[in-house]
């Protein structure tokens, strides 16, 4: 997903809004510090730690809305259901990201700012800053998070003889002889896995349309049992519902120490039929694109499903992994390898969340880092579609190591959710490459989409590089300098050059496609080792954003309440 959920690669997300969402102005960055707390005032939990104030104001809100005119009472009274449901997830979330009980970990945060900070970001880490502590009393955060205990090493779990070691829906425990043992999510989790079922089978009776119903009741069954293969046919079979829910574990991108287990989200979803009218072709030429590619015939043997459809969007509510930090503006589902080649995905452009960072950040952005002469070519329809493509890229290339290794994510561990990104986000570059070519793209000029590209680039790098699509974002920035894709005058703005952009884009494909294809993990250690970081003169860059007070990312007003349906 989501998802989506540049995820959660070497490249990431990003984009929309719609006109109808009402968004805040960002925050300012100058608000003036609190006094100091008198002896009487001390206060009574975890303090800020030494960190600038200012940061505390990275995020801008707005609200998610959407016309729902055009519902019935009963789709109305199952938007309000698919909501309870996905609060469940997100308290599920909180469990797996943090441990401690997220309305007593809050209600202990005296000040106010902090507060929707950690409440932004999961816990005491900063999500967007290579998960540094913020907060006193707090250690790093753990890798495997809360999937597996503190003091878990790689070596052990490889070593171990447990069951479901490297399951998606399972935790690692210890028992009281320090021996490792998996307990499933159904179990651990079962009190609130039987509320949300609950929910989503109440709904499915509100459901108008029968496939609907259908998946809701499978997904019921899915999230109670942690078996979701029957369901993500449904939802793939799902075509023509206007409302639509992605709920349950899903995305690995929080398990940094092997990437292997799902942690727990969801996104209440109202279709944009006239943009999702615009969308319906593209994916029927995914096959033919796969035979394109630029890389030898063996890594791109398998068949990508072409059944595949593409859909905008408005999100009206993000739950857990979707909501932690930096949002995801756009999903492609499912992640399971036999729907991906049986069905293909579906691809869910999340319109209004993507126009918001437009409008908000990108365009600012460029207004900053962009020479003047190539800022016309920063467009809303290319950052829709570099960001659409990203997600229909994620169909192309191989799912299955050619070298006996198992399936790509199992052979990379905890590096294939970054590579995979960053394929998607080379490759979704590719595909509009090619449609413009074919004609198939008639909205704008190649030179709009590489602009638009190298622009979000700027965007998502200041998500940070500890996340999946953060170091998938770095390995692009580093690799497209290192191929003299760009270049930087004596004022401190980017120009790209057309011809150097286009060499750099099939050569990283290349790369990319053959590491996934040989499972290679040394080879993939050590690009991220090179090419995975920040360097000094892009942090000087970044710095200059965030003088200028540019959000780096936005954050939700939400609900029931927002959308009118108490």
């Amino acid at each position: 997903m989501i998802l989506n959920k540049i995820s959660q690669a070497i490249l990431l997300s990003g984009i929309v809004f719609l006109s109808a969402c009402s968004e805040q102005a960002p925050s300012s960055n100058n608000t003036p510090q609190s006094s100091a707390p008198t002896a009487s005032q001390a206060p009574s939990g975890p303090t800020l730690l030494n960190i600038d104030r200012q940061r505390l104001d990275i995020y801008t809100d707005f609200s998610l809305q959407s016309d729902l005119s055009h519902l019935s009472e009963n789709q109305k009274a199952m938007v309000a259901k698919l909501i309870d449901a996905s609060k469940i997830m997100d308290d599920l979330f909180w469990k797996q990201a943090f441990g401690e009980d997220k309305q007593s970990f809050l209600a202990q945060l005296d000040d106010e700012k902090v507060r929707q900070f950690a409440d932004i970001n999961y816990g005491p880490w900063d999500r967007l800053n290579g998960d540094e502590v913020f907060l006193s009393g707090y250690k790093e955060k753990p890798l495997g998070a809360g999937f597996y205990p503190a003091d878990i090493t790689k070596e052990e779990l490889n070593n171990a003889d447990v069951k479901d070691k490297t399951g998606l829906y399972s935790l690692i425990k210890r028992d009281e002889l320090g021996n490792l043992y998996s307990t499933p999510y159904s179990e651990e989790y079962a009190v609130e896995l039987a509320q949300a079922a609950k929910l989503l089978r109440d709904a499915s009776k509100l459901a108008d349309d029968k496939e609907f119903a259908n998946y809701l009741n499978l997904r019921a069954d899915a999230i109670q049992s942690d078996d979701f293969q029957a369901s993500d046919f449904a939802w793939m079979d799902m075509k023509n519902n206007p409302i639509d829910v992605v709920i349950g574990p899903i995305e690995n991108y929080e398990d940094q120490l092997f990437g292997y287990r799902a942690a727990y989200e969801s996104y209440v979803l109202i279709k944009d039929l006239k943009w999702s009218e615009r969308l319906a072709k593209f994916a029927a030429f995914l096959p033919e694109l796969q035979k394109g590619l630029p890389v030898d015939s063996k890594y791109k043997q398998e068949v990508p499903g072409s059944d595949a459809d593409l859909n905008a969007y408005d999100v009206v509510y993000y739950a857990g992994h979707s909501n932690a930090g930096s949002k995801t503006i756009a999903i492609n589902l499912p992640n399971d390898e036999q729907v991906q080649l049986e069905k293909g995905t579906r691809r869910l452009q999340l319109k209004n969340a993507m126009r918001a960072k437009f409008d908000k950040i990108l365009v600012p952005i460029a207004e900053q880092l962009i020479v003047p002469e190539q800022r016309k070519h920063i467009t809303f329809d290319a950052f829709f579609a570099n960001t659409m493509f990203h997600e229909v890229a994620h169909g192309l290339g191989i799912k299955n190591t050619i070298t006996g290794k198992g399936t790509v994510r199992q052979s990379l561990q905890e590096h294939a959710s970054a590579l995979e990104e960053g394929k998607a986000d080379i490759l979704g570059l590719y595909m509009v490459e090619q449609l413009l070519k074919k004609g198939e793209i008639t909205e704008g000029t190649l030179e709009d989409y590489y602009t638009t590209f190298m622009a979000g680039i700027f965007r998502s790098v200041r998500f940070g590089a500890s996340s999946a699509h953060g170091k998938a974002n770095m390995i692009r920035f580093n690799f497209f300098a290192q191929e003299g894709a760009f270049s930087k005058n004596e004022d401190g703005l980017y120009s790209i050059n057309m011809d150097k952009m286009g060499d750099a884009m099939a050569k990283l494909s290349r790369l990319i496609l053959t590491l996934q294809g040989d499972g290679d993990y040394e080879k993939v250690d050590q690009l991220i080792a090179t090419h995975g970081d920040i360097k000094a003169e892009l942090a000087k860059d970044l710095e200059k954003l965030s003088k200028a007070n540019i959000p780096v990312d936005v954050t939700f007003k939400q609900g029931k309440d927002v959308l009118g349906l108490n």
